[in-house]
């Protein structure tokens, strides 16, 4: 009648009711026609006769009525096609949803991130992952450098968008993109301030340096910014982060270096000036435990590289002026 493989009445172990089994029985339910339902299954018809009737005998309920010339489902019949249905449902839910977990497509994401960050490449690279993993759940945590080196050695992130780059025998870092430092002052003395500016005219001016702790930090950076132009700041003023200290300038307490990034975002009462002297510059990088395979961290880094790459390239060479790390 056909030359179709004979797999439907393979026995796999004690369960009546396995996976196999239950599809075909959808089928045969849904058809109510052993023709059809075997063509739709791609097995011969005899074997699917039999495989049914063995369902029948191993769970001790009539399943079809064979009586009329239509086949048609019993009472217990019908019960086991909605209850199969449900099941087979369920299964295929599942398999895509590990499947998707497996793929790094879905699943949660915690990534930290300091907040000089924020300034033009975090919220691109955010925007782009969000775009491409929609269904990923991604948390977003500010806070220092050393906060972000403690969370991630106790896996409370997963990854770390930090400034510089944290150095751990278990943390993983790649670069992503660099930038040079200016200066940020207060805008009550505007023409006063040459464009560039030496930095060393700032000597006798007070400096806003951040964060206040840990040492060392971004604060220590810019000391020796200040000494390789031949002076060390007169009893600097110690703020927590970067905004701190911007809102500082702005009320004239005195000047800061910053990142150039955020000179992007005007704060009232200050102004931004490129500086001559040495400027090793400020690189932002991604950070992540070597142990961390997760799908989910490893399609992250793979965007952040991308991003990082398809930064405009004047932008690329005007970083590239500086190389050292800071921030």
């Amino acid at each position: 009648m056909t030359n179709k493989p004979d797999h439907s009445d393979d026995h796999h172990g004690a369960d009546a009711l396995d996976l196999r089994r239950l599809r075909y029985f959808i089928a045969l339910g849904e058809e109510l026609h052993f023709g059809r339902a075997a063509d739709r299954l791609q097995i011969a018809q005899p074997p699917l006769s039999r495989l049914v009737g063995r369902i029948e005998a191993d769970v001790g309920a009539k399943l079809i009525d064979r009586s009329r010339s239509q086949i048609r489902l019993t009472q217990a019949g019908k019960v086991l096609l909605a209850r199969a249905r449900q099941i087979i449902r369920q299964v295929d839910e599942a398999t895509a949803e590990v499947a998707q977990l497996g793929s790094g497509k879905s699943g949660i994401l915690r990534i930290g991130f300091v907040g000089s960050a924020t300034h033009g490449f975090l919220p691109s690279l955010i925007k782009t992952f969000r775009a491409r993993h929609p269904d990923v759940e991604l948390t977003l945590s500010a806070m220092n450098n050393a906060g972000l080196k403690e969370a991630l050695i106790r896996r409370e992130i997963d990854g770390a968008i930090a400034r510089p780059a944290i150095e751990d025998d278990e943390i993983l870092t790649e670069k992503l993109h660099e930038e040079p430092l200016i200066i940020a002052l207060p805008d009550a003395f505007e023409r006063e301030w040459q464009q560039p500016l030496p930095i060393a005219s700032l000597r006798d001016a007070t400096f806003i340096l951040y964060p206040q702790h840990p040492r060392p930090s971004f604060a220590d950076h810019i000391l020796s910014v200040c000494s390789f132009s031949g002076f060390r700041p007169h009893n600097p003023v110690m703020a927590m982060d970067y905004q701190t200290a911007v809102s500082l300038v702005s009320v004239g307490v005195g000047v800061c270096i910053v990142p150039r990034s955020v000179s992007a975002t005007q704060h009232a009462g200050v102004i931004y000036r490129d500086f001559l002297g040495p400027n090793p510059g400020t690189s932002l990088s991604v950070n992540y435990r070597i142990d961390n395979r997760s799908p989910q961290l490893l399609g992250f880094v793979r965007v952040a590289r991308e991003f990082a790459r398809s930064l405009d390239p004047d932008a690329i060479r005007l970083a590239h002026r500086s190389v050292s790390p800071a921030a």
